[in-house]
């Protein structure tokens, strides 16, 4: 991953050990001052941070602890995400946590908050742009039965903190995330090898746009430029619309194993988003989901890779 457009500049980054931010920051550390921020239960997730000119800081969003990250940021992404299926300390964290890092954050240039396209109200195969209505998307899934909830809750946490502090903030609505690092994908690809069946929903195709890490860091100097006082909110996924069933078969042609799904009404519908205003603010983008997928497989099992 390469970064350009912002340089020179002192940036936040929470959930500096996730599957997306820990990438940025490492990334963004080439030519900015970076404060990678996590709780850092597992204190070796702070070596590789730190190798790669990363300043991590300790916080605990939950209890409103912001540890010693600087008042004075650039920039602040926050990709920090609560899923202990506990009610209470995730809104404490996903809400109350965000109140406390806008606060903190108040005299920033730019805020990006990073949603998830899981806020959108189940409808089918509908294209969802920013204005669809909002639900509990990911509830069907007893093992993330807060996640949609508490990030609608933290959308409405990132409106009221860009009006109360005049905080230029972006609501950045993620779609499926991957890369070299994982990703849904991944987890896919490693269903594939154990033989499991994949999960599908009963309204088939199961549909959403996949967006490799490189554009993730792409459109990173865009999503900033577009922050506002009120929230910009904006889809943030790839141009390519596909499915589940779609990637697994490519996955499978790539590694010469097979894929096997299983219908059923107790994982999430499809969510495929209209880009449009994605393209406006940072253009369209770059990586095709095939040539994403084959990159994947090389980086995570490339003795499986076909030629």
């Amino acid at each position: 991953m390469t970064t350009s457009g912002i340089e020179g500049a002192k940036i936040v980054v929470t959930g500096a050990t996730g599957q997306v931010g820990g990438p940025l920051a490492i990334a963004l550390a080439e030519n900015n001052e970076v404060y990678g921020a996590a709780r850092f239960a597992d204190p070796s997730s702070r070596d590789h941070l730190e190798a790669s000119g990363v300043r991590c800081v300790r916080i605990d969003l939950a209890s409103g602890d912001v540890g010693d990250l600087p008042g004075d940021a650039d920039y602040v992404l926050n990709f920090a995400v609560a899923k202990s299926n506990q009610w209470v300390s995730d809104l404490e964290a996903n809400s109350g946590g965000l109140a406390w890092l806008m606060e903190h954050h108040q005299g920033a240039r730019a805020f990006l908050h990073c949603s998830t396209t899981a806020v959108y109200k189940p409808a089918g195969h509908r294209v969802f742009d920013e204005d669809a209505p909002l639900g509990d998307n990911h509830g069907v899934w007893p093992f993330l039965r807060t996640y949609s909830i508490c990030k609608i809750a933290a959308e409405a946490t990132a409106r009221w903190g860009a009006r109360r502090f005049g905080l230029p903030t972006t609501i950045a609505r993620l779609s499926v995330p991957y890369g070299d690092g994982g990703g849904w994908p991944t987890v896919h690809l490693e269903m594939l090898i154990n033989g499991s069946p994949i999960p599908v929903h009963i309204d088939a195709p199961s549909v959403y746009n996949p967006i490799h890490q490189d554009d993730i860091l792409r459109s990173i100097p865009g999503l900033l430029a577009a922050a506002a006082a009120p929230v910009t909110v904006v889809n943030w996924g790839g141009d390519q619309a596909v499915s589940i069933e779609e990637w697994c078969t490519y996955l499978a042609e790539l590694t010469g194993l097979e894929a096997n799904f299983a219908p059923t009404d107790g994982t999430i519908d499809s969510v495929e988003i209209d880009h449009g205003l994605l393209d406006r603010l940072v253009g369209p983008t770059t990586v095709p989901w095939r040539d994403g997928l084959r990159a994947m497989v090389a980086a995570r099992h490339p003795e499986l890779l076909r030629a």
